[in-house]
């Protein structure tokens, strides 16, 4: 075995023998005789094992050479542009490429744009040599050589249209339909050259998860003009990380508008008693209570807000804190809540608490697309059959539809002092004496009491408290109980 063949045997790296051979004898030439194939063999595998990377989420600025196999996703046009001192132009066209780990954008220069226009086809496999570089979008390689690889399978969509699930760090020109989820403010900033940039947020959710996607300068101002519900399209956008999180971030080249089209969001959600201090976690549920928003001083003089609410599901309950603008969302008791990326922290009385800060998501959802125990889709899985889903509060042995969930001025399908259902078919009917034992989640005009399963909205003049354990008696009119004792 040959010096070359020996340190060729120990090289990690995806290159053939010839090429590594012609590389050993370009570096003895260029170093005139100064080091035998040995020396020079362990040079290039150095040098070798420096550039290839694993994949493209390992390719970062600061390398001076990055070499890889990826699939190409989208060829983009042939540019011009004038080079200093220069007769002739210049000419360049962007390919995003991708493997499993992620995506770049690869510029390919001069000849080897036009060969790129001209050869390439989406879904062809490259192996591809280049230097990494900050690019307008994110990192970028600038291609010194590529050439195809038709042996090697690269598992990765080819689409310019990508549902949440298929997002993944470096992706851009991504086109994505979604279900308007949250949205929040404009912010202004200060660039470093002086002028006043603009970012603002909005959540868009689809069947396979949700995303947060952030608006720059000229398409901030949108998130202002939408609403929850309305379902967008974005288009050339572009994926970036923040906080260990992926985010779909649209610029001047890019847009965010409203479609008319049909997008499912159903979230996932963690059990209220599964969770655990320091989690971040997806919450659903339903608001026993709401207190009233506080304001506050911060330590820089600015002024805050919070509003705390109580949540149950089929397993526990949870105070809520709501910061910013998310303390004046307009939620009571009764309301069905969907809360994403809540953090849970130390509360009062060592009593654990959510929080819902810039980055959670707040979805008021209509009692009539609750989802179903047991649903997937959401953005983390946290659900298995343990879902706790608005679902859980209905009755095991009801055979009606589930979705027809009961709110807080309507609710009550608890009847007969055995716990059967009154009417045989859910609700109480109207006229129908009942009484009814439950916890006191809100008083006053109405009085809200909960049981654990449903809640029932009282009508009475008796004073009761929070928290205290009651039985109201009378007839029920207008899905509401006229209590004519309260004890």
């Amino acid at each position: 075995m040959s010096d070359i063949e020996g340190v060729y045997e120990d090289l990690e790296a995806d290159v053939s023998l010839e090429e590594f051979r012609e590389a050993v004898e370009a570096k003895v030439e260029q170093m005139g005789g100064l080091a035998d194939e040995e020396t020079a063999a362990m040079l290039v595998a150095h040098e070798v094992g420096e550039s290839e990377v694993g994949g493209i989420a390992d390719i970062e600025p600061g390398m001076e050479e990055a070499k890889f196999v990826a699939k190409v996703i989208s060829i983009g046009d042939v540019r011009t542009f004038e080079r200093d001192g220069e007769d002739e132009d210049g000419r360049v066209v962007n390919v995003e490429v991708a493997d499993e780990t992620g995506s770049v954008r690869a510029a390919f220069w001069d000849e080897h744009a036009e060969a790129a226009t001209e050869e390439l086809e989406e879904g062809d496999v490259l192996r591809i040599k280049g230097r990494p570089k900050d690019g307008f979008s994110g990192v970028e390689v600038s291609v010194d050589e590529a050439e195809p690889d038709e042996d090697t399978e690269v598992d990765v969509q080819v689409s310019d249209t990508y549902d949440v699930e298929d997002l993944s760090l470096g992706l851009s020109n991504v086109n994505l339909v979604g279900l308007v989820l949250d949205t929040d403010s404009v912010r202004t900033f200060d660039r470093d050259d002086g002028s006043e940039g603009k970012v603002s947020n909005v959540t868009l959710g689809d069947s396979t998860g949700r995303i947060r996607v952030t608006l720059w300068d000229e398409q901030a101002e949108t998130a202002e003009e939408l609403e929850a519900g309305t379902t967008v399209e974005v288009v050339d956008g572009y994926v970036r990380e923040r906080d260990g999180n992926l985010e779909l971030h649209v610029g001047n080249r890019g847009a965010i508008e409203e479609v008319d089209e049909e997008v499912e969001y159903v979230p996932d959600s963690t059990p209220i008693e599964d969770v655990e201090m320091g989690q971040t976690v997806d919450l659903a549920g339903v608001v026993r209570s709401a207190d009233p928003k506080r304001t506050f001083d911060r330590d820089d003089g600015s002024e805050g807000q919070v509003r705390n609410v109580r949540i149950q599901d089929a397993t526990g309950d949870i105070r809520v804190a709501l910061w910013g603008e998310k303390a004046d969302l307009d939620v009571g008791p009764g309301d069905e809540i969907a809360l994403g990326d809540v953090e849970i922290q130390d509360g009062w009385q060592d009593d654990l608490e959510a929080s819902a800060g810039w980055q959670s998501t707040i979805t008021v959802l209509d009692s009539d697309s609750a989802p179903e125990t047991g649903s997937s889709g959401g953005a983390d899985d946290a659900g298995t059959e343990n879902n706790a889903g608005l679902s859980a509060f209905a009755d095991d042995g009801d055979e009606s539809d589930e979705s027809d969930e009961p709110s807080a001025d309507t609710a009550g399908t608890e009847a007969d002092d055995d716990g059967s259902d009154a009417s045989g078919e859910g609700d109480p009917s109207d006229g129908e004496e009942l009484e009814f034992t439950g916890v006191v989640v809100q008083a006053g005009d109405p009085v809200v009491l909960d049981d654990g399963e449903t809640t029932m909205s009282v009508a009475t003049d008796v004073d009761v408290g929070l928290g205290e354990e009651v039985t109201a008696r009378g007839v029920v009119r207008d899905g509401r109980l006229e209590a004519n004792d309260v004890f």
